[in-house]
């Protein structure tokens, strides 16, 4: 199968390697050059990985094109593009709708698709919108598949996938204050990523019993974590957390 990217980003960087570490049987990969130093570092790296001279040879030459530019790049180059009607598209932009994505490519073969960095070590769910045999084949190589039939559905679970950044965060500004302690860099790196790796597996592993189990089990009474917990609250954390989701689903939710 030969497949494209229009779009040389953080996530097209990080499924190809992903695809490497697969068993996925991919005999060409075709690539913009729009983000020059990722194109050139994958073409280099993989032999199979070619860089196209424009978007449409990408269109013309392979059998699955994937969409990962920002939706005003989207609006912009989609409908200069001609696919045929063979031709299947799994698309990344996140406000541009199944509607208006099929009216820009003149295509009907068109799904959204939620994947995100892990899926580079073949972790992480990806979501499949609307559910779809060829992107389900496909990303049940890379990760956790969870196919939803509904774009109401999927802009919910969009939404938190705006939570990386501030996942990411979370973790840097508790390894900075170890480190203003005077803490080893190193070691407060290792201890804090290995600390949430545990938990996030420890929540996996219990799913079935549920988070506010969890969340109860893990405090004492007048404990550390209770007082953390506490302390979150009535700073508003959650409260914050639940209106920034809230905006950003609503923002999804206009998309055309």
């Amino acid at each position: 199968m030969k497949i494209g990217f229009i779009g040389t980003g953080k996530i097209t960087s990080s499924i190809i390697y992903g695809i490497f570490k697969s068993k996925l049987k991919i005999t060409k990969i075709y690539i913009s050059s729009r983000n020059k130093t990722i194109s050139k570092k994958l073409s280099k790296k993989f032999k199979s990985v070619k860089i196209a001279k424009g978007n449409q040879e990408i269109v013309d030459n392979s059998n699955l094109i994937f969409l990962a530019v920002t939706p005003t790049v989207g609006l912009k180059i989609l409908s200069m593009l001609k696919f045929k009607s063979n031709k299947k598209i799994i698309s990344f932009i996140a406000t541009i709708s199944l509607a208006s994505l099929k009216k820009l490519t003149k295509n009907k073969n068109v799904v959204r698709a939620i994947p995100l960095p892990p899926i580079e070590i073949k972790k992480g769910p990806i979501i499949v919108c609307p559910p779809n045999k060829v992107a389900k084949s496909f990303f049940s190589h890379l990760g956790s598949v969870i196919e939803v039939k509904s774009e109401k559905v999927c802009n919910k679970f969009w939404s938190t996938s705006a939570l990386m950044a501030p996942f990411y965060e979370f973790l840097k500004v508790s390894i900075d204050w170890l480190t203003r302690k005077g803490v080893d860099q190193s070691k407060a790196t290792n201890y804090i990523t290995e600390l949430f790796l545990g938990l996030s597996q420890d929540a996996v592993n219990k799913k079935s019993s549920g988070l506010k189990q969890l969340v109860a089990e893990s405090q004492t009474p007048k404990g550390l974590n209770e007082q953390a917990l506490k302390e979150l609250q009535r700073g508003k954390f959650y409260s914050k957390l639940n209106k920034t989701l809230n905006n950003i689903h609503t923002r999804l939710n206009k998309a055309k």
